[in-house]
């Protein structure tokens, strides 16, 4: 193997676990992925706080309004996916927060020097993110059930017989991989295609994939919350 790909290779698999350690607090060691993280994270709760600090019942202000909007939205979003406002706005803080944060982290693949510059890279382009995120999505969804249903939860994984147990607890499994994968895999592979335009043709060909990578971060944000969604108000749905 050539010294270019070998270090094509080791840059793709350094990408797929979080990056290079840029420095380690504690012993633990902080990636690219991380900062960027920190950051949209910073981001999104310094708006929040700005937008909520005076919050008026008729709000004069345009981020309240801005944030009230996009708040309403997700939430009659949950609300057609879930069936019942009542519990779209029980989950609202959860799965709202996993939708904006998701966007944000495709979105922050789309600026110039992401994936490049140490600092920056989308978290979502990194499988160790997104299977955290599905992983939180499983327990949430079982802990949930538990809490409505109480031991009787666990019914649904011998039905409709007892025979279709190692199936159903094989589906449960198989559940937070496709998630974590499905969001990896599209923001990845987006990720690495406009890198490989940008290295041949850097002026104009890139641009349209740009364009659609807006489309497509919020399409697998969108899906994420959306199957986040439907598990939880399945496992919390009363059977007859």
């Amino acid at each position: 193997m050539s010294d270019t790909a070998a270090l094509a290779v080791s840059r793709e698999e350094a990408s797929v676990h979080g990056g290079d350690a840029l420095f380690t607090i504690f012993g633990l060691e902080v990636s690219s992925v991380i900062v960027t993280m920190w950051i949209l994270m910073a981001v999104i709760i310094i708006i929040s706080f700005i937008a909520t600090r005076h919050m008026e019942r008729v709000p004069c202000s345009r981020l309240q309004n801005a944030v009230e909007y996009v708040v309403e939205a997700i939430l009659n979003f949950l609300t057609q996916i879930m069936g019942d406002e009542k519990l779209a706005r029980e989950y609202l803080p959860l799965l709202g927060s996993f939708f904006i944060l998701i966007l944000a982290s495709n979105y922050s693949g789309l600026l110039p020097g992401a994936g490049h510059i140490p600092g920056l890279q989308a978290p979502t382009s990194t499988l160790s993110v997104t299977a955290a995120f599905a992983l939180i999505v499983f327990f949430a969804t079982h802990i949930s059930g538990v809490r409505r249903k109480g031991l009787k939860y666990f019914k649904h994984f011998i039905e409709p017989y007892v025979f279709m147990l190692p199936l159903n607890i094989i589906e449960e499994l198989v559940r937070p991989l496709s998630l974590s994968l499905r969001l990896f895999g599209n923001i990845f592979g987006e990720e690495m295609v406009v890198a490989g335009l940008l290295s041949l043709l850097p002026l104009f060909v890139p641009v349209p994939m740009m364009i659609l990578g807006v489309l497509f971060g919020l399409v697998q944000a969108y899906v994420f919350t959306m199957l986040a969604a439907i598990y939880i108000s399945a496992a919390v749905a009363e059977h007859h």
